[in-house]
């Protein structure tokens, strides 16, 4: 019997998937001509299609038939760890060096998507990982977050950015991603594992929402924990020491008293020192999982010579709408069908001067929060919970934002952030309210809609107000007067990239103390000057996820944690 894979399935409202083989059948014999057998159909993945003045759902399945039919099979979606079956040696390795100390285990620094993926896939692979976070557990995260959102102080270490889970557990929880990756499938049934809605895996646009994610993220935790693993919350890092001293193709570590440690003279890896609020841990594999809010680590790292470059971002507001407006402009007659999920859209337009302007983190069914985590800045977030009924839709809607723009510098984009963030809590009067007004305002460029139009750059500004009515054909009522309109949004991704080699993914930076020479793969492999002869550096130091520029989302970012995962088991297992 072979198995096929076929796209663009079309249900109606109302039909069963048990019509699924019956539809398989009828498609292939009008193309084919001929009497088709279809078995055990059953649906991959299904997403909603509205346009053209019809709703209907489009299934793509996989199916078995005896006859030989010009379709592909389904693709190996199953994603293996590739090293389990060399786990006992490497146990067996660690356990040689006789030491069961942070020397022996990868720290990752960060437990967002990127942090909390690369430590389950490295805990499953019996290498105990040692995770700290800034932020708290989830639980103590989510009162600290509520609390503020009533009124109290904000916690610079422990808010809607920082904590178990990331930026993403206040967030919808979308999972929809425009990589194209293995590991995807992986990452999905994980969550469901860990207690996400299982149609997270047929649905084209599948979320989990804040109120599921909460225990998601906390499940993970405890496998992680259960494997070995360690999470230490409210534990940010502060310095790494002996990052930036190079000397014959190795990091070195200073003891306090200024000589070179015992590990160098015994012929040992000389660890690098994490300098954390909760005292000095010793490590010699170190991921930075950092998220883009950490913006004092990533100025200390670059003041520690990583190596950086300035990368574009986006800027804006968010705005919301009654979901019934966006129902029906998106569904028509349709609107309110009971197989019909709250109306998702995503729009985009170019300006006159060329911007890109788009909606960002469209949340079905959800609110507009506010997502400070710094000190006299605010900043907005769109979140929903997993039954998406709050009854209003919100999005970002954002105007591209290019390294010329704010200097053009490794920093100056984070620079720039802050300065608007900072220009929308005064505009808010300084209290973290978000400055708010309504599109008829901000449009008529109105008294009432300065605190919001004055916190943005003006070319952003302008382009919001050149986009909008563009979108209010696209979807009815979008432009309508009384659309809500907050600032700042400001937080899409990370405006700077921290540079690593390509087929290693680790660091790249000037590492000689003190000069400029060219910039080359920090922690990979290096010529002894005397010998010639290839050197590998005593520590390696792994950038990744949202924070370091290579991720953009959930998954992506969780995508990224595990291919770093990957290499660091690969790196151990071929020495």
């Amino acid at each position: 019997m072979n198995r096929y894979r076929i796209n663009e399935i079309k249900l109606e409202l109302g039909e069963s998937l048990e019509s699924l083989g019956g539809k398989i059948r009828k498609k292939l014999e009008k193309q084919t001509g001929k009497k088709v057998q279809v078995e055990e159909a059953e649906a991959v993945r299904i997403s909603i299609d509205s346009r053209k003045g019809r709703v209907i759902k489009v299934v793509t399945a996989d199916f078995s038939c005896p006859q030989r039919l010009n379709l592909p099979a389904p693709p190996d979606t199953g994603y293996e760890i590739p090293w389990v079956g060399a786990e006992a040696d490497f146990r067996g390795a660690a356990s040689d060096a006789g030491e069961e100390s942070s020397l022996s285990r990868p720290v990752i620094v960060g437990f967002g998507p990127c942090g909390m993926f690369c430590g389950l896939v490295l805990a499953r692979a019996g290498l105990k990982p040692i995770i700290i976070e800034r932020g708290q557990d989830v639980d103590s995260r989510t009162k600290a977050v509520e609390e503020f959102w009533n009124g109290g102080n904000l916690n610079p270490e422990s808010n809607v950015q920082f904590g178990e889970g990331g930026a993403g557990t206040f967030s919808d929880g979308k999972l929809n991603t425009g990589i194209k990756d293995p590991r995807i499938r992986f990452v999905l049934e994980t969550f469901v594992e860990a207690g996400a809605d299982p149609y997270i895996l047929l649905d084209a646009r599948p979320h989990i929402g804040t109120d599921v994610l909460k225990k998601v993220v906390k499940n993970i935790r405890k496998e992680i924990i259960s494997l070995g693993g360690e999470v230490r919350f409210e534990t940010r890092l502060d310095a790494i020491k002996g990052a930036g001293i190079f000397n014959r193709g190795r990091f070195l570590l200073e003891n306090s008293d200024g000589q070179e440690p015992a590990c160098l003279a015994e012929g040992k890896v000389a660890p690098l020192v994490l300098k954390t609020s909760k005292g000095d841990i010793a490590a010699s594999t170190v991921v930075l999982a950092i998220g883009h809010s950490a913006r004092d680590t990533v100025r200390m790292l670059y003041d520690l010579g990583f190596a950086m470059e300035p990368k574009p971002f986006s800027m804006g507001v968010r705005v919301q709408h009654t979901q019934e407006l966006i129902d029906k402009g998106t569904y028509g007659e349709f609107a309110g069908h009971p197989e019909l999920p709250p109306a998702y859209y995503k729009l985009s337009t170019r300006a006159k001067d060329g911007r890109g302007v788009y909606s960002f983190c469209m949340c079905p069914g959800g609110e507009i929060v506010n997502a400070s985590s710094q000190e006299g800045g605010v900043v907005t977030n769109g979140m929903s919970n997993h039954d998406r009924d709050s009854g209003f839709a919100n999005s970002g809607i954002l105007v591209d934002v290019r390294p010329e723009d704010y200097g053009g510098g490794p920093l100056d984009g984070i620079a720039f952030q802050e300065r608007y963030e900072h220009l929308a809590f005064v505009n808010g009067g300084a209290n973290y309210t978000l400055p708010e007004t309504t599109w008829g305002l901000y449009r008529d460029n109105q008294p009432e809609a300065a605190a919001v139009i004055n916190s943005l750059p003006p070319f952003v500004a302008e382009d919001i107000r050149e986009a909008m009515p563009v979108f209010g054909r696209k979807i009815k009522g979008f432009d309508k007067d009384d659309t809500v309109i907050k600032a700042i949004e400001s937080r899409s991704s990370s405006p700077v990239r921290i540079l690593r080699d390509r087929d290693s993914l680790r660091a790249v930076g000037d590492i000689c103390q003190g000069r400029q020479p060219d910039r080359i793969a920090a922690n990979s492999e290096a010529r002894d000057p005397a010998t010639g002869q290839p050197e590998h550096f005593a520590c390696a130091i792994y950038p990744g996820g949202e924070g370091a520029g290579y991720a953009g989302g959930i998954t992506s970012a969780a995508c990224d944690g595990i291919k770093i995962a990957e290499q660091i088991i690969n790196s151990i297992l071929s020495n």
